[in-house]
């Protein structure tokens, strides 16, 4: 047989095993033992056994010594990008404040906004960049990330173009979701309507002009946005040609999941008071449910997400960190995979699908990332473990052993 010569920019990764996470593949995480993976200019042209791999001639390999291949890992939920902290409100917290309680007294969200406001674009990317880096040395390789501490023109767009700049100038895909409709700012206590005017005009035709989002993002609760005032929004960025995401059933139950669902929504996230009506809608639109443990832990919830009925009608689940400064400071997408098994009883292989196949498709990219699959972006995370389980059972613990983003 002749080999033909390869290309420069082909790579192999011989003697490994894959968990490809590709569905319907009979086996637990589409695993592969004795696997070989073959991109070229950065897309995956082979994934599989080494019996069934084509010729790669002189191609540059990399041997894994037996190491575990995964897809990169992907974080589809994160508000990477604000000044300050809140270490305050988790002292209020744990001497018996509630959430709605900071939030109403003008703590929470709003308390962010100021010190976002204040930031320039080079803090807000500087402290940005130590929080990214955290969870790409986990093996994250896709990160959205969202605005939301503006909440006026010009700081919304300062947080979506520090978003773009770290996917330009870090080895790490970044996504982007306008969240305008965060939360009330003060200039506007009392005249919810009166912004919601403002997000649904000024803001997001900038945001859309200048090509800064990809998706736009309400947070429906009590203490944000009603349904009817979500749907203004969903309206207007329909409008505008984005998709949409929801922030829904966290506190309460105000039917945005199905609200969303009506909307097509990429994602409904959060959902711990969710109820079948919302699954069924979503399950219905093909909306991915994110959960978000972290949240639920430093908050301190009681009500989980309803997990058996999301498995019951098919709604795909996927995991994120949450990474905010108030309610989920977390940055390891390893603790997140072992919390959504121990706090939600998810398994260690829904958790790994969680944070990579079904995190591609909440952000609308399952057509390019998510699996070890011939077509896709070559985005890796290489493991010293003896089995995939081992990235939800350790706590504190990081077996990285590489990072591959486009291949290299």
């Amino acid at each position: 047989m002749t080999t033909a010569a390869p290309s420069p920019s082909e790579r192999v990764w011989t003697n490994a095993r894959l968990a490809t996470m590709a569905e319907g593949a009979g086996v637990p995480y589409g695993a592969v033992e004795d696997g070989i993976l073959i991109a070229r200019d950065g897309r995956i042209v082979y994934a599989g056994t080494r019996a069934a791999a084509p010729d790669f001639g002189s191609a540059d390999v990399i041997d894994c010594g037996g190491r575990w291949i995964t897809p990169g890992l992907i974080d589809c939920h994160t508000h990477l990008v604000h000044g300050g902290d809140r270490a305050h409100e988790f002292e209020l917290r744990l001497k018996g404040a509630s959430y709605e309680e900071i939030a109403r007294a003008g703590g929470g969200i709003v308390s962010t906004v100021a010190a976002t406001r204040a930031a320039s674009a080079d803090a807000l990317f500087a402290s940005a960049d130590r929080r990214l880096q955290a969870l790409t040395a986990e093996g994250v390789t896709t990160v959205e990330i969202k605005s939301g501490y503006g909440l006026d023109v010009d700081s919304e767009l300062k947080m979506l173009a520090v978003a773009r700049r770290l996917g330009r100038e870090r080895p790490v895909r970044v996504v982007t979701s306008f969240l305008g409709a965060h939360a009330v700012p003060a200039e506007f206590k009392g005249r919810s309507g009166a912004y919601v005017d403002l997000v649904c005009g000024p803001m997001l035709d900038a945001v859309a002009a200048e090509g800064l989002a990809d998706a736009v993002d309400v947070f429906c609760e009590g203490i944000a946005f009603s349904p009817e005032e979500t749907a203004r929004v969903f309206t207007a960025a329909k409008a505008k040609g984005l998709s949409v995401k929801i922030h829904a059933e966290q506190l309460s139950n105000l039917g945005g999941a199905a609200l969303a669902a009506s909307f097509g929504a990429l994602s409904a996230d959060h959902l711990e008071h969710l109820d079948e009506a919302g699954v069924l809608a979503m399950a219905k639109a093909g909306t991915v449910a994110v959960i978000l443990p972290g949240a639920y832990y430093v908050l301190r919830e009681t009500v989980t997400p309803p997990i058996e009925l999301l498995r019951r009608h098919g709604v795909p689940i996927a995991l994120a960190t949450d990474a905010n400064p108030g309610t989920s400071p977390l940055t390891s997408p390893l603790l997140t995979m072992n919390m959504g098994c121990t706090l939600f009883r998810l398994t260690p292989e829904e958790a790994l699908a969680g944070m990579t196949r079904t995190a591609a498709r909440a952000l609308g990219l399952q057509d390019e990332l998510g699996t070890l699959e011939a077509g896709k972006a070559c985005d890796l995370a290489i493991w010293d473990i003896e089995r995939p389980a081992e990235l939800a059972y350790r706590l504190g613990f990081n077996p990285l052993h590489a990072r591959i983003r486009n291949g290299r």
